[in-house]
């Protein structure tokens, strides 16, 4: 007697097909866990005053097995755990949007004026717990300054500042909120003896409204940059290492709308040029607005844009820009992501 040998209908075959590469992508993207110090305080954060308690008493195995990338955390204060999603990330740079509170003279971050709360400020979600993790990666040290990643002790964490309220008012309110990071000597600063940057744990960048011409009036002390216009360099000589270090614009600004298939030759060579230009003037280079669907065309952006040589990658997406092998997307030839 034969038995007929059992198959799959037509359209449950290919859904399980479907299932068994989805499983397949899931397994290959899944990050690894660190067990450390910054995983612990993900965990257990809650409310923004939890951004100095969890940091008592100091997990000595902080950043340990990051290793840190050249992105920076857009919008980073909408995130779960503000700064250290970023840091568990390995992301080297994190934007706050600040607005002035006139009477409490303090700066709000949030994206707009409706969203702003007292107990979230610059203060209390970024400066306050950085001077206390570099107070506390350099206990006992030597030689030199750690930041705030044990396997690079010399990597410079960038804090983007986007003023929402006028420049010249707010200006001296974040001169003056920057104090402890001065104090510490955790600030990177233009060294005018030397003609250069000595970089230090955490590089200050002001943009939005912040005001060029008060970044710059110190002639002999800054440390405070500014994020110059990465698509006015070529016909502006007035952005240099010495007052500027990021150098930014919107993509979409830059090269105009690209297509769902990826980007044109001549939209590539712009970008190229862009990145080139800012690199020429010891700059580094930024785009923002980077579309983030569909997935496929976002990561071919960001592999074409590090092959290029990006100064550093603008990123929503902290796990997947950093923690994901971009090449794995691909799987028995579908474009799974």
């Amino acid at each position: 007697m034969c038995i007929a040998a059992f198959s799959w209908p037509s359209s449950v075959g290919a859904s399980f097909a479907w299932f068994l590469l989805g499983m397949v992508l899931a397994e290959r993207l899944t990050p690894p866990v660190h067990a450390n110090g910054l995983e612990r305080i993900r965990e257990s954060w809650k409310i923004p005053s939890d951004s100095m308690t969890a940091l008592s008493p100091w997990p000595k195995d902080f950043s340990q097995g990051i290793t840190p990338v050249q992105c920076l955390s857009h919008n980073d204060y909408w995130r779960s755990v503000p700064l250290f999603d970023a840091l568990a990330a390995g992301c080297l740079g994190v934007e706050a949007d600040v607005w002035l509170d006139e009477t409490a003279n303090d700066l709000l971050v949030g994206h707009r004026a409706s969203s702003l709360s007292s107990d979230r400020t610059l203060q209390s979600l970024y400066i306050t717990p950085l001077a206390e993790i570099l107070t506390r990666m350099n206990q006992g040290r030597d030689l030199g300054r750690s930041g705030v990643f044990e396997t690079v002790p010399s990597a410079s964490l960038t804090l983007l500042i986007d003023i929402k309220t006028d420049g010249h008012t707010t200006w001296p309110v974040v001169m003056d909120q920057l104090a402890p990071l001065r104090a510490g000597g955790w600030l990177s600063y233009w060294n005018k003896t030397d003609g250069k940057l000595s970089q230090r744990p955490i590089t200050v960048v002001g943009t939005g409204n912040a005001p060029f011409e008060l970044i710059t009036a110190d002639p002999e002390y800054r440390d405070i940059f500014f994020d110059a216009p990465l698509d006015q360099l070529a016909d502006n000589t007035s952005f240099t290492a010495e007052n500027s270090y990021y150098a930014s614009v919107s993509l979409k600004k830059a090269v105009g709308t690209i297509q769902p298939w990826g980007p044109s030759r001549s939209q590539r060579e712009i970008m190229k040029r862009l990145i080139e230009t800012a690199a020429k003037r010891g700059l580094v280079s930024r785009f923002w607005d980077i579309p983030g669907w569909p997935v496929h065309l976002r990561v071919k952006l960001w592999r074409f844009l590090v092959e290029s040589g990006i100064g550093t990658l603008n990123v929503d997406e902290l796990v997947q820009a950093t923690q994901w092998n971009w090449d794995w997307c691909v799987v028995a030839g579908f474009v799974l992501c």
